[in-house]
């Protein structure tokens, strides 16, 4: 019996229940060291085996932290005969995890992917217990795999319950369930069969402060633990005393058991051929120590009767002790990333053999997308290395691994490591390449440029030319046109010039009529390249070298994704951002497709696909947090601001808006402002907008766009030589361009600012040809105004009608609102709710519920929707479940035949 954990154990007993009913749900238990989350784990182990459960279990050990997917194959191991099931790359990465000799792809999230669909595979057969216990010591690359599959499991019957100590383990996202100290009655009642006087039995419960651990290993020494000293205030915290109790014990055993103590605890993964080949090597053995009950053996395995008898041992050995272990481990290893792993512990002197075998297993830890431990073994092999050029090499390497594994801080304190060692030539050029993408994923895009334009400088010239137009990209995102211009410039030197960092060199210094063709030029090569193209083969000829391009890689088709933003080309950000997206599912590059899916959010967004943009925003953002992504979901805020903005909701504006991070607080700026003017705050609206013009930010394509904001808020104040400038700016970028919807634009502010009638028919016949739906509905809004205002009420209810029911369907409030007062003002009869004509079927799904019935009614399978939407076919399944009765339907065949483009969808 647990006492004083009646409501952990309800709480596990439900999540078995609902894994029994169909339904995953995952659990973690917080709490410090000796408080019981281990025997929760054995409770909930017998739970699920009297119910029929099987159970897969995971232990975190804490020198096994740093070794790359070793929580993984604990958790495989018993299942791996159902890896082969898997579809690839899937089944390559866990492959991969199993066979450190094996390679696979870059993304390191696919690995939970995996894991997700090996669990729910599992769960075909039955419910599913899964128990990771010491999670805080369970490696990055397992837990980040685990913590995925956990966020994403939902109707596949999968129990996941996660133990980790209070400082341990990010679980964002899932439930948590604090273990707080035991009360004195059930402290005293755990105590109750020991037979104490009341005196030592209360002595015993007040220094352990409700701490199970601390109870019964006091108890067992009858009270001798250490607690305060004479003359001492306090005692040690709990946690420390029953270490220190633990080292007591130790130091009590001979000398050779001792030593057999520290051997076990430098091993941590219980393996007992190892170990006992290894004692052998030492001249000690499991004999004494088993004796003493600290640890004990089952089969092929042994284990400490709780971690910090481990941590009592090891911490409490002498250096030379511990070396010793960790040698003579690495001398019975048969397997080299355990050798490796050893040899980095037990070297304490520069050793150019050890530092080369450690380097090889980071190398290998790198290619299993292991990335955190690769970037420890790397930095641990340049500090034993004694050839300087080798600790540059590695601690550049380091870096690197260490980027990807999205320790950004630890890379950039790694790289202030490298620099000094870095010299000149290829290395110096790899060391600012990497710096350059943790400054810019930092949020410093500026600085990242200045890295890569001198770095280039040191590099060969193929590997300069693509630093260059790196610089010119973040150069851009920080609106510094001096090395964007620097970068153009070096590029024509090495002969490779390219059009998209020209170009981008000519926008920053408002040179639209140069820029924005030379801009389209690239974008158009590379959009019809990509359909030549085979997905992710590297390119053969740059894009925007003009050359005959047969192939394009991915950062090139990011690239001029982002240059059709930048031009306003919606059409060819759509068609540029759906090839990416199916890209990035076909590979599963699930840790690339927050940022493609939020690009093709804002194409969605200005095209007036509203609820598409939505949708796109939610995978993105779930897919964010459940890799950990956190950076990413900011700057996705800045999307759901600006429709947040257009549907009038103004506190989540405000809320999502003030989240922006540094590069985002533009177009964060532009959804206020936008809000602003539709509440009728016109003087907010322009001193907004009039900010973002001066600071950074005002080559920003979003900003440009907003210029129609800026005049009509101007014009509203009586202010309309405010608007003078910012227009003739816009028309000068509307004509480079030649976008119809901007050049409508410009006309539609040339009747604002008294241009006539004229002008606003000049700019309804733009419209005519398309794009941005929401501008046109301004536009005639704006001229039904105008029509009303000149008396001619008949001619005004047509464009007035027109923009209503555009607003309408896109679910812009205000805008709807004052196009139905504007009409009233005819004298046309207009209801203040919406039409039912705009409640279509799919208005009534969730955006996960609306891509899944999309899907499944162009006839793919629930494997099929699962593997692109990094689903389980279960929770594809639980969705569909839950679309049909919203639709009205009951099959798929019938759901081939529901409209599923809601309003807002274009």
């Amino acid at each position: 019996m647990l006492l004083g954990r009646s409501a952990a154990q309800a709480a596990l007993k439900e999540l078995l229940a609902d894994a029994g009913g169909g339904r995953s749900g995952a659990l973690v238990l917080r709490g410090e060291a000796g408080i019981g989350k281990s025997a929760l784990l054995d409770w909930t182990a017998g739970e699920a085996a009297g119910l029929g459960l099987p159970v897969l279990r995971v232990t975190g050990a804490e020198r096994e932290a740093e070794l790359g997917f070793a929580g993984l194959v604990q958790l495989l191991w018993p299942v791996r005969d159902r890896i082969d099931a898997l579809p690839e790359p899937q089944r390559a990465a866990l492959r991969a995890v199993l066979d450190a000799g094996q390679d696979r792809g870059p993304d390191r999230f696919l690995t939970g992917l995996a894991v997700l669909t090996l669990l729910a595979g599992l769960a075909e057969r039955g419910p599913l217990l899964c128990l990771v216990d010491d999670a805080q010591w369970v490696d990055r690359s397992s837990a980040e795999a685990l913590l995925f599959a956990a966020r994403r499991l939902a109707a596949e019957g999968v129990a996941m319950v996660f133990a980790v100590r209070d400082e341990g383990l990010d679980g964002h996202g899932l439930a948590e369930l604090p273990l707080p100290r035991l009360g004195a009655r059930d402290a005293a009642d755990l105590l109750a069969d020991r037979g104490f006087a009341a005196e030592l039995r209360d002595r015993i419960v007040a220094e352990s402060a409700g701490n199970p651990l601390a109870l019964l290993e006091f108890a067992a020494a009858a009270g001798s633990w250490p607690g305060a000293a004479p003359g001492e205030r306090e005692p040690l915290p709990v946690a420390d005393r029953v270490l220190a109790g633990f080292r007591a014990q130790l130091d009590g055993l001979p000398e050779r058991a001792r030593l057999m103590a520290v051997l076990a605890a430098a091993e941590a993964r219980g393996d007992l051929p190892l170990l006992l080949r290894a004692a052998n090597a030492l001249g000690t053995g499991l004999d004494e120590l088993e004796g003493s009950g600290l640890l004990h053996t089952t089969g092929t395995a042994v284990a400490f009767r709780h971690p910090l008898i481990a941590t009592a041992a090891y911490r409490g050995a002498p250096l030379a002790a511990r070396s010793a272990a960790h040698r003579a481990l690495a001398e019975a290893a048969d397997d080299p990333d355990c050798r490796a792993h050893h040899l980095a512990a037990a070297t304490t002197a520069p050793d150019a053999g050890a530092a080369a075998e450690i380097a090889a297993a980071a190398e290998r830890a790198r290619r299993r997308t292991a990335y955190a431990a690769a970037a420890g073994r790397f930095r641990r092999a340049a500090q034993l290395a004694p050839d300087r050029g080798d600790q540059a090499a590695w601690l550049v390497a380091a870096v690197s691994a260490a980027a990807s594994a999205g320790r950004l801080e630890w890379a950039a304190e790694l790289a202030e490591e490298a620099e000094p060692r870095a010299g000149d030539g290829a290395l110096r050029a790899e060391l600012a390449r990497v710096r350059s993408v943790v400054e810019f994923e930092l949020g410093a895009p500026g600085r990242a440029a200045g890295l890569l334009v001198r770095g280039a400088s040191h590099a060969a010239p193929d590997d300069a030319a693509a630093m260059l137009r790196t610089a010119a990209g973040f150069g851009w995102f920080a609106g510094s046109p001096e090395p964007v211009g620097v970068a153009a410039r070096r590029l024509r030197e090495l002969g490779r010039p390219d059009e998209a960092a020209e170009a981008m060199a000519h926008l920053l210094h408002e040179d639209y009529a140069r820029g924005l063709p030379l801009l389209a030029g690239y974008v158009a090569r590379v959009r019809r390249a990509s359909r030549e193209s085979v997905y992710g083969t590297p390119a053969d000829t740059p894009a925007g070298t003009g050359g005959d391009v047969r192939r394009v890689g991915g950062d090139e088709r990011m690239q001029a994704l982002y240059g059709s933003i930048i031009l306003g080309d919606d059409e060819a950000a759509l068609d540029l951002a759906a090839d990416e997206v199916e890209r990035c599912r076909a590979e599963g590059l699930i840790g690339r497709l927050p940022k493609v899916l939020q690009a093709q959010a804002m194409a969605e967004r200005t095209a007036g696909r509203h609820r598409a943009a939505a949708a796109s925003v939610a995978e993105a953002a779930a897919i964010a947090r459940d890799t950990g992504l956190h950076r990413r979901t900011e700057e996705l805020d800045v999307v759901r601001a600006w429709l947040a903005a257009a549907e009038g909701d103004g506190a989540r504006c405000a809320e999502l808006a003030g989240r922006a991070s540094d590069t985002g607080r533009v177009a964060a700026d532009c959804a206020l402002s936008m809000l602003d003017l539709s509440r009728g705050r016109h003087a907010a609206a322009l001193d907004r907008l009039e900010t973002a013009w001066r600071g950074p930010g005002r080559h920003a394509t979003v900003l440009m766009a907003a210029t129609g904001d800026l005049v009509e808020a101007a014009v509203r104040l009586g202010r309309p030589e405010r608007a003078h400038a910012p227009l003739d700016r816009f028309r000068r970028w509307a004509d480079g361009g030649g976008r119809p919807w901007a050049l409508a634009v410009a006309a539609r502010c040339t009747a604002l600012l008294g241009g006539g009638e004229e002008a606003y028919l000049r700019a309804l016949r733009l419209h005519e040809r398309g794009g941005r739906p929401f501008e046109r509905a301004r536009t005639e809004l704006l001229y039904g105004e105008w029509l009303r205002r000149e008396r001619r009420r008949s001619e005004a209810r047509e464009p007035l009608r027109a923009a209503l029911e555009c607003f309408e369907r896109l679910d812009a409030a205000p805008w709807a609102e004052r196009a139905r007062a504007e009409l009233r003002a005819t004298g046309t009869a207009v209801s203040a709710a919406p039409p039912a004509a705009r409640a279509r079927p799919a208005d009534r799904l969730t955006p996960q519920e609306l891509q899944v019935a999309r899907l499944a009614a162009q006839g793919l399978s629930s494997r099929q929707i699962g593997a692109r939407l990094f689903l389980s076919p279960r929770t594809v399944e639980h969705h569909l479940y839950k679309a049909y009765p919203k639709l009205g339907v009951a099959s798929r065949a019938e759901l081939a035949r529901v409209e599923l483009a809601g309003p807002g969808d274009g």
